[in-house]
């Protein structure tokens, strides 16, 4: 449906978007995340032609959005971060003007512009003005002008923002029933939001492509070692030497090295065992035996927002970061307590190699 390739926006001397290929397919719906400043804004402008690239292509159904720009943008619908409305129209105004703009036939406008009301439940403002509208209530307009005219794919860049709890919750339900029949692309940096919603997410950092893949994907690619927090009686040396006769446990980690301890023979650690390994049975009995009472015992698995940070850290600090799914990386392993992410982090894998051949 939309074919991205080798895109570049260059203002200046500072690339907002550097390189960028990737495709997205009919009837899925796209999480587009990045934090503030890492080029999401800037490469939907460029997809639905509102900027002109520096280098590269864009093809939407086929037609290319610089040399056929109104067949391509005939399929597209798009809600910008702020939305495109005129405050001294009413809601009603504003969308049958949309309706002309867009050459949606004269016998059809009517019914439109009340579908997409209902949709969004703006029926109740249509005869107000939009600058006597809430800031949620003029996202709400913004977004019936993307979706009038039903068209095969919808660009929502920030859709949900200035959106009450309840109100995002009736955007996020609407985005994904116009998945169904809609090929979708939202736009954001809120983690929860795109988890939500999305079948497929492109994580951005720096204008680069760092990670596409299903949420799911995402976490098993980046599935680190299994993360066990515990609060034990006992010193370090006894509590350390004890999970070191572990054969599955990798590595321990003083949570409280660098700080005074609060509590006397008290020890918080961190225990990291090998992939896919439960070592909670194996700590209990272990330290029982070593007459090590255990307090608290914690297991944590990597959310989405510890791989988003990860990923765009990781660019950040311009480390090297090869982009597949989790098919393509599903097989390759590294070893290490740092070094068991698959595939994505290929580069890391490299450099850590390189850097120990040094020492």
């Amino acid at each position: 449906m939309i074919e991205v390739e080798n895109l570049t926006k260059k203002y200046g001397d500072h690339v907002a978007v550097d390189h960028l290929t990737f495709r997205v397919e009919k009837g899925q719906i796209y999480g587009f995340l990045g934090p503030n400043g890492a080029g999401k804004s800037t490469t939907m402008n460029i997809i639905t032609g509102y900027l002109a690239a520096t280098e590269g292509t864009v093809t939407v159904n086929g037609k290319d959005i610089q040399k056929e720009p109104e067949e391509a943008k005939r399929c597209i619908g798009y809600l910008p971060e702020q939305p495109p409305v005129y405050m001294d129209m009413t809601v009603y105004e504003y969308l049958k003007f949309a309706a002309e703009l867009k050459r949606i036939p004269k016998t059809e406008r009517e019914e439109q512009i009340k579908k997409v009301m209902e949709m969004t439940r703006i029926e109740d403002m249509k005869d107000r003005l939009i600058k006597n509208l809430s800031k949620g209530y003029r996202q709400r307009v913004g977004f019936a002008q993307a979706i009038l005219g039903d068209p095969e794919v919808i660009i929502l860049d920030e859709p949900t923002v200035g959106l009450d709890p309840r109100q995002i919750i009736e955007i996020r339900d609407l985005i994904r029933s116009l998945g169904q029949k809609h090929t979708v692309i939202l736009s954001s940096h809120i983690l929860s939001e795109v988890s939500a919603v999305c079948d497929q997410i492109m994580i951005i950092s720096h204008g680069k492509l760092v990670a596409s893949d299903t949420p799911e994907g995402l976490q098993n690619l980046m599935k680190d070692s299994k993360q066990l927090y515990l609060e034990v009686k006992g010193s370090w040396e006894e509590v350390s030497t004890a999970l070191s006769t572990i054969s599955t446990v990798e590595s321990v980690e003083n949570l409280e090295k660098d700080v005074d301890n609060s509590q006397e023979n008290l020890v918080k650690a961190a225990v990291f065992a090998r992939e896919d390994v439960d070592i909670r049975e194996e700590v209990f009995y272990c330290l029982a035996e070593h007459r090590l009472p255990i307090l608290s015992m914690q297991q944590k698995a990597k959310s989405l927002e510890d791989i988003f940070l990860e990923l765009t850290e990781a660019e950040s600090q311009g480390e090297e970061t090869s982009v597949q799914d989790g098919s393509e990386a599903a097989g390759e392993k590294d070893s290490g307590r740092h070094g068991k992410k698959r595939g994505i982090f290929q580069g890391r894998k490299k450099k850590d190699s390189e850097k120990e051949e040094e020492e």
